[in-house]
């Protein structure tokens, strides 16, 4: 579920130790315009993330929090071959070209692979700024910009790391060599 509400201000954020590394997942509370609050994913980053964000949007590191656990245990099931799809609530900040990419890239199925220039092509821009949007993700794996490759199907640029991206789409080849591969 993607939301575009507001973010009350109270981000937190915990470190989650998995098959990728130990990952910063950013959670916050979200209102949804009536006295009802639930809280939200903002971001998960890997070790070494080149599009990392200034550390201080992250809030305090808190443990224990219950969105957090639910966000590791849905990764450690997808690192384990045993989940394809997530389903945690998410909020992604951005404008509103950069959410229109990352709606395309939610699209993407698992073990699919697809170009920049083919978002390009279907949201009518080039190429580049596309491949921006893409590196500014704010929340790998789930929202899976891994599945994006170049015009060759290369492995192009990765926030994460190429050896990681390599690693992900390995994970979601067909065959039981792949399953489990990183958990």
């Amino acid at each position: 579920m993607i939301t575009t509400m507001t973010t009350t201000g109270q981000v937190r954020h915990e470190l989650v130790r998995t098959g990728l590394g130990e990952l910063t997942v950013v959670v916050g509370t979200v209102a949804d315009g009536a006295a009802d609050e639930h809280d939200v994913l903002l971001g998960i980053y890997f070790p070494g993330h080149w599009t990392l964000p200034d550390v201080a949007t992250f809030g305090p590191r808190r443990t224990g929090e219950p969105l957090v656990a639910e966000t590791a245990r849905q990764l450690q099931e997808y690192l384990a071959g045993e989940r394809r799809d997530f389903d945690l609530p998410v909020e992604l900040r951005g404008g509103d070209f950069y959410r229109r990419v990352w709606a395309v890239l939610r699209e993407i199925g698992y073990g699919e692979r697809t170009t920049y220039g083919q978002i390009a092509a279907r949201l009518g821009t080039s190429a580049q700024p596309v491949g921006r949007a893409v590196g500014a993700n704010p929340v790998s794996v789930v929202v899976p910009c891994h599945r994006v490759v170049g015009s060759d199907g290369s492995l192009t640029g990765y926030a994460g790391g190429i050896e990681r991206k390599r690693a992900l789409l390995e994970l979601e080849e067909p065959g039981p060599a792949s399953r489990g591969a990183l958990f």
